[in-house]
Order: C-alpha cells, then structure tokens, then sequence
C-alpha cells in the first residue's frame, strides 16, 4: 500500500517537472527574440513612438513640410499641386487665402503660393497634449480660435527663422485636460506675402486701410458704403446709437460687411465694450460690474472670464474688435473722465487684472485695444472737452502709467491706442497722440512695440479745439500711428484721407512709412482671420446666463 501510494507519488513529481520544463522552453525563444531583435519591442512604450513621430514633423516643418506631403510652404505653387494630385474636393476662400482640401491634407494659398500646408492625418491625430509638451517643451505662442462650433488651443513652435509648427487642439476641460491632436500646420510668416499685396495696392487702398470710421444711423447708410466702395476704410466703430437691439444690430453689422464684399481685406468692426458704465451693446444683455469693483476683488481668474465673456458677446454679434482693457492707473481722484474705468490706484493690479481681461478677449478671437497710452489716469480734463495736460517727465511715467503698457506689450499686445494727451517734458508742441517723441521714441523704441499704433478718436475737441482735422491726420502718421480713428462725420474722415494722400503726393510722408502701416493692419487681420462672414441669430438667454454664472461665482 506504501509503495503504491510512493509510486504514485513520485508519477505527480515527474509530471511537474515535465510540465515546468516545456514551459520554460516555450519561453525561451520569445525572450532571445526581444533582447535581440533591433526592432520596436512587442511591448513598446507608447509615448516612445509619439516622441519619435513629433520629431519627424519637427524635421519636416524644419523644411517647410508635413509627413507624407511633398509640397514645401513657402514653395510649392497651385499649378503644381495640381498636377500631381489633381483639382482638390474643396475649395474655402477665406481672408487669410484660398484653402484647398484634400483627403487628409489642406493647402492654403496667397495668390498662387503654398504658405500654409495642414495634415489631418491619422496618426498626427493620435499624439495628445501632454506629448507635444514632453517632447517639445512650452510653447513660443498660444492662440486661441472658437466659433459656433469649435474651441481650439494653438500651439505656436518657431522651428527656425522660416517657418512655424501650429498644432491645433480642443481646448483642454476638467473632463479632458489632455486632448489629442485635431491637426498640425506648417506655415510660413506672412510678412512677403503681406508685402507683395501692399506693392499690389493703390495709395487710395493703402491710406484707407488707415482708417478707423464712425457711422451715422441705425441702418446702413450711403455716406457708410461710400466710405467702403469708394474710398476703401479699414475699419469701423459703433456706438450705443448705432445699435438698438439684438437683430437690428446684427443686420446693420452683416450690411457693413456685405458692402465689403469685392475689396480684397476684411474690416475691423469695433466698439467700446469696457463693461461698468461704458458699453455699447443693446439691451436686455446683462451688464458687468465697473472695472474698479474687479480691482477690489482683485482675483485674475475672474477678470479673465470677463474678458472671455466679453469678447463672447462681441464675437456673437459680429464684432472682431474691443476697445478695451483700459490700462490707466488711477492715480487722480479728481480724474473725470477714467475714474471707475480703471482697476485700480496701484499700478500692479492694473497691469495684473488689465492682462487677463486682454487674454480672455484674446481666447474669444476678438482683438484687444489697450488703452490710453503713455496714461490717463493723473489728467484733470476731459479729452472730449478740451487737451488736457499732464506736467510729468519721461522718469515719473516710468515708475507709475507705463507700467501696465510694459507688461502688456511685454505679453503680446496687438494695438495700442495713444490718447489726447500734452505732455510739455516730453514734447511742447504736439499732444501725444502726434507726437513722435511718443509714438516712435517712447511706445516703439523704448517698450519695444511693434504691433498697430491706433490713435483716440481725432474728432474729440482735444483735438479740434486747436487742430485741422486733416493735418492732425497727416502729423499723426508722420509720429508713427498706423490707424486714424475718426468716429464721427463722413467729412472728416474724407478730410483726413484727402490730406494724408496729398502729403504722400508732395513728399511730405514717404510711400514706405504708409507701407510699414498697410502691413501691421494686414498681419493683425491675418493672425485673427478676420473673414466678415455674417452672423445669423444671437441668443442673448445664453449670453446671460453665461454672464450670471461668473458673476454668482466672484460676487457673493
């Protein structure tokens, strides 16, 4: 029975060992196969292949391509693309350029030039956010573009001087802090391309991009399309007058648009959408609280979603442009004409607050124009009344009103606009809005400032107390301004187009320095794609409650 039972016994053990035996061999192979095999491992690192993948687009956009495309931007010419790959299924004109789509890839053209090239491709749609950073670290740039339908982050790479690597993501959320990639861009900066359409347009173009114009009425008006068709304005301003409600601004915002359907640059269509007690746009839509009780609260988070919410309500209505943040400091308690408008008395929180607002405005697609250069704050004058005067040197304004300019410009400011200001110490003849101590020494050189110069509006008695409308023009552009903003009166602004030409014409201002203006305004267009496509309906419920939502969170 014993020696049954060890019989039996020792059958299991051998068994076992047999079992464990033809294991192991069945292992072995595989294993000598992964340490030696030159190959990917079967258990790759996954976040290895990405990283891999990033630097082949890398590499390529070094050359101005995208994986799989043999077109270069910068490059590759229309004719050619077709011939090798035959009419494209669609084709989007856009202000930026002609797009053209193919299967997986869209290329966009100025004139007959690739200067964008996109790839939709699967497998650049499989890389998310966390390994663009890991791979490639921050960001040169971060841009924003949300419409009805889509809200994208832009991640800007400079690859090398010639061109830049966009990669075009949903915006992260708490739910999805990692996105993956929607496409990648390679795109060439537009500063020949901008130059080649300045050469191609007439003076009459040119100093009317310059233009920023007022309309009269509630509709579109003739004196409006004039300004348009005839004599070729950049831009628009509406005021609380021009817009009565939700749909009738709609309409006459697509009517200004539609009247500029055949020149070759979209408008800037602008208002002043402060918040508080300046604000243009009708009722019933909800207010926000003056920019003084932000500064109380004094937490960035809030003053960035007013600024999102802002450029939300602007952006639904048509418009492109917010003449906001203000920046001054409010260092005058006798100020009548910032006052509440301003964050605060202490130049910190001005600049802190006035950036977020600036980079929610920006997050929405709608440009921000920082407001009012070198200062307001310390004037005892109202500049619609009459010029006021400011007795501070360059050293005083340093320590105090230029410090919010600096940060911003320092975070990418993209216009500027230069008030109704004398200030003897720096220059005794010309306010600084036509000053070239101001523009061109102080804005340009030595903060550093290469965006649009925009000057207040020229039709304020600051200016017309004591200045020809046209020649103030004409000064205004030889100290440096790029945009002239004449809100009111058709004549004036005709006036004012009249005079900067005929000094073009005499030799007075050099056709260049008309030139380095056309291209900012073209570039700024270009980097908001700025298109003029008409809005269909707004819902003014939405926009408010969106409004209420933020204000119940930071106002309790």
């Amino acid at each position: 029975m014993h020696k049954r039972r060890r019989g039996l016994l020792l059958i299991v053990v051998l068994m076992l060992m047999g079992l464990l035996f033809f294991i192991g061999m069945k292992m072995r192979p595989a294993t000598q196969t992964t340490r030696n095999s030159e190959t990917t491992p079967v258990q790759a690192d996954v976040s290895e292949n990405f990283e891999k993948l990033i630097q082949d687009i890398v590499h390529f956009a070094q050359q101005g391509k995208v994986p799989d495309v043999p077109f270069a931007a910068g490059e590759a010419d229309q004719q050619t693309v077709h011939q090798q790959w035959g009419e494209p299924q669609q084709v989007v004109e856009s202000a930026n350029g002609q797009y053209e789509d193919y299967q997986d890839v869209t290329i966009g053209y100025h004139g007959s030039q690739a200067f964008d090239i996109r790839s939709f491709k699967e497998g650049v749609q499989k890389i998310h956010l966390a390994d663009i950073k890991k791979s490639m670290g921050e960001p040169d740039d971060v841009r924003y573009y949300q419409d009805t339908t889509t809200n994208q982050v832009i991640l800007v790479y400079q690859v090398n001087d010639s061109y830049q690597l966009k990669w075009i993501l949903p915006k992260p959320t708490d739910n999805e802090a990692n996105p993956a990639v929607h496409h990648i861009s390679v795109y060439t900066e537009l500063t020949h391309q901008a130059t080649d359409v300045v050469e191609q347009m007439t003076l009459d173009e040119k100093i009317g991009q310059m233009m920023f114009a007022g309309v009269s009425g509630t509709t579109l008006q003739q004196e409006t399309t004039s300004l348009i068709q005839d004599y070729k304005v950049g831009g628009f301003i509406l005021y609380a007058n021009n817009l009565e409600t939700s749909q009738q601004t709609v309409t006459l915002i697509n009517d200004i648009m539609a009247a500029n359907t055949n020149n070759q640059l979209p408008l800037f269509i602008g208002t002043d959408q402060e918040g508080g007690k300046v604000v243009r746009l009708p009722r019933p839509l909800k207010n926000f609280p003056t920019n003084k009780k932000i500064g109380d609260i004094n937490q960035s988070k809030f003053s960035y979603e007013v600024g999102q919410l802002l450029g939300e309500q602007l952006k639904t209505f048509g418009f492109n442009l917010d003449f906001a943040p203000v920046l001054d400091v409010n260092s005058n308690p006798n100020n009548p004409i910032i006052g509440d408008r301003s964050f605060s008395n202490n130049p910190d929180i001005v600049s802190k607050l006035g950036l977020q607002t600036m980079k929610g405005l920006e997050s929405q697609q709608v440009i921000p124009v920082v407001k009012h250069f070198p200062g307001h704050g310390d004037t005892s004058v109202d500049s619609h009344l009459e010029l006021p005067k400011v007795t501070k040197s360059l050293n005083d304004l340093n320590q105090l009103e230029l410090l919010p300019f600096k940060d911003a410009i320092d975070n990418g400011a993209d216009v500027v606009m230069v008030a109704h200001i004398l200030l003897p110490k720096i220059d005794q003849q010309y306010p600084s809005s036509m000053s070239k101590e101001i523009i061109t020494g102080m804005l340009r050189k030595q903060l550093g400032f290469d965006g649009v110069v925009m000057t207040d509006d020229m039709t304020m008695k600051a200016i017309t107390n004591h200045f020809d409308i046209g020649q103030a023009a004409v000064d205004s552009v030889k100290a440096g301004s790029d945009i002239i903003l004449i809100a009111h009166e058709f004549s004036n602004v005709t006036s004012a187009i009249d005079a900067v030409k005929a000094a073009v014409n005499k030799g007075e201002i050099a056709e260049d320095r008309i030139n380095d203006s056309v291209r900012r305004i073209m570039q700024l267009k270009q980097k908001y794609q700025l298109d003029n496509q008409p809005v269909t309906t707004v819902d003014v419920n939405k926009l408010n409650a969106d409004i209420e939502q933020v204000l119940n969170t930071y106002m309790k």
